[in-house]
Parts: C-alpha cells; structure tokens; sequence
C-alpha cells in the first residue's frame, strides 16, 4: 500500500538492504557510548525513510527497553536534538505537535497553523485529526475553535477536517459557475460575501481551483489574489493568499516559507525543522528548485550559511544536494 505520506519528488528514499535491528544496535552504540556519536546517528537517520525508523524505533524499544525518542532527548540538545525527535516521529503525530506548538501559551502562531493546513491532503489532515486526539485526548477541531475566531476560524475547520476534495478531474462548467460566485461575492458587491470565498477556496481540488482561477481572470480582469487582498483582512486574508499559492504551486509555496525562515537576522528554526523533515519524502526536490527561482541561491547554501555544527550536517543531509 502506498503511504499518504510519500511521494515521488522526495529527497529521502527506502534505504536498500536496511536491517532495523543492525541499525537499533549501531544506535543503541552511538548513545550509550562515553560521548554521543553523532556521526553515526545522523547517517542512519537521514538515510531511512520515516517508515524505516518506525522500524528501527520498534525495535530500539525491544533491545532497550526504552524509547528511541526519549534516549535522544535525553542525549542531545537544542535544535539538533528537536530535528533528530523529529526525523524518528511518524508524520501524523509529528504534524499534530506542530499544531499543537502552534497554538500553545500566549498568542497563536497562525503562520504555521496556516501552512501545515494549507498544504496537507485531506487524508493526511483525517490522519492527524486522529493523531491529535490520541495524543493529546482533544479534538483538533475543538483547539481550533478556541484559539481562532470569525471566518478565519470557520475556514481553519473546513480544513482541519480534511474536506477538500482531493480528485484530479476537472470540471469546466463548475469552474465557471465558481468563479463567477467569487466574482459576485467580491468585486461586484458592496461588501464581502465571506462565505462563498470559503466554501470555494477550502472544498474544490487544487486542480478544480487553478482552473476557478483562469476563469476568474476572464469575468473580472484580475488575479484572484489580488481580489483577495483588496476584499479581505487581517489572518482569513492571510490563509485564503495561502490556498491560492499552494492550488497553482505548493513548492514554490513553501520555498517561499523557507526563505522568509532563514534570511535576514536570526533562523525560523520551527518553520525550517518542519518543512524540511515533512517535505522530505514528498516533494523536497520541487521545493529546492522553487528556491533556486525565487532567491537565486540554492537551498543548501542558504543553510548552510545560517545554521552549524551537527544541526547544520542534518539539514544538509535532509536538502540532499546543492543546486
């Protein structure tokens, strides 16, 4: 069975000849030892895939009798320690800890809550609704809720309840009738209809939406996205710009995340931790070229400018290659 959570542009890939309890061993050396070796952690964690070390994690547990993430935690620190923990959780609990991260204490980061719903399939999104729940024993839907408001929230559910539809065929005809709702609902109007933007933008496939977009064009004479930013406000107008970009272009979307997260002062290491390790099965080798486009540096330089030592190491070997 193919894994919702892999796809064909990823960096990582099935290491051939893995044998989860040699690696367990070798893991198992590498922590135990005087002095952690690093070395050999990072080489076997950025060449499995995430379904290799679920294997390898099984069977670290059987030998040790203790948890292969813990014994990190316990091993390593700063942000090194948070990619490794990261590199060895299944996708759908590590996406909802970044929810939850996303939500905690004071304030909401919503760009993150933005950019893992927006660019999530609905399958994956049911997977880690489930995720959530059994981790945290509340409903994700339920946290939204109380972290959000208006029609910001109201798009943020549709979502999170994995909705969208997710077929590649397309139907002109609705394409049509879409695009002139939007058109009715925005520019024509005195005011917004907030609603038909979201039931549109959060239900249709991307596939659908890129060609909603096209017609929109041609009744209003202007990108949606612009429509968009002149009709709305605020974090809705925030999250819709986000499912326009990731309907014509999810890459290049988040290339864009990636270098708002390393330039200038200071490295968005949240952001940087997260798309790298869940993109890194699925479409990284779009992501880098978009970033080539869009900065006209490659992906590995610009991590390897802004980050060090081991941290530095295991993001380079996650990029997989320079441009």
């Amino acid at each position: 069975m193919a894994s919702i959570w892999v796809g064909k542009r990823g960096t990582i890939r099935d290491h051939s000849g893995f044998n989860p309890s040699v690696d367990a061993e070798a893991i198992r050396k590498a922590i135990r030892g005087i002095g952690t070796d690093e070395k050999t952690l990072i080489s076997i964690l950025t060449e499995r895939t995430n379904a290799q070390r679920q294997l390898i994690a099984k069977e670290y547990q059987a030998v040790c009798g203790k948890e292969l993430k813990d014994d990190l935690k316990g091993d390593l620190s700063g942000h090194f320690k948070g990619l490794m923990v990261a590199l060895v959780t299944p996708p759908a609990v590590f996406d909802a800890k970044q929810l939850k991260k996303s939500m905690k204490g004071t304030g909401t980061n919503e760009d993150a809550l933005i950019e893992i719903l927006t660019t999530r399939t609905s399958k994956q999104m049911q997977e880690i609704g489930h995720a959530y729940y059994t981790v945290y024993k509340k409903s994700l839907g339920d946290e939204i809720s109380s972290e959000t408001s208006g029609d910001f929230r109201k798009a943020l559910l549709i979502l999170a309840n994995g909705r969208r539809d997710e077929s590649l065929k397309v139907d002109e005809q609705l394409a049509k009738k879409d695009a002139q709702i939007l058109y009715n609902a925005g520019e024509k109007r005195w005011g917004t209809d907030e609603d038909a933007f979201t039931d549109i933008l959060c239900l249709r496939s991307f596939p659908q939406l890129k060609l909603t977009f096209d017609e929109y064009r041609n009744i209003s004479q202007k990108d949606i996205e612009d429509s968009i930013k002149g009709e709305l406000s605020g974090h809705f107008e925030d999250l819709l710009l986000a499912i326009v970009r990731c309907a014509r272009n999810t890459p290049a979307f988040l290339a864009e995340r990636l270098y708002q997260a390393l330039k200038g002062a200071g490295t968005d290491e949240f952001t940087l931790n997260r798309i790298m390790v869940s993109r890194s099965e699925i479409d990284l080798l779009d992501i880098r070229a978009e970033f080539k486009k869009l900065s006209g540096y490659s992906l590995y330089s610009a991590i390897k400018s802004d980050t060090s030592g081991d941290y530095e190491i295991t993001l380079l070997k996650i990029c997989g290659g320079d441009d």
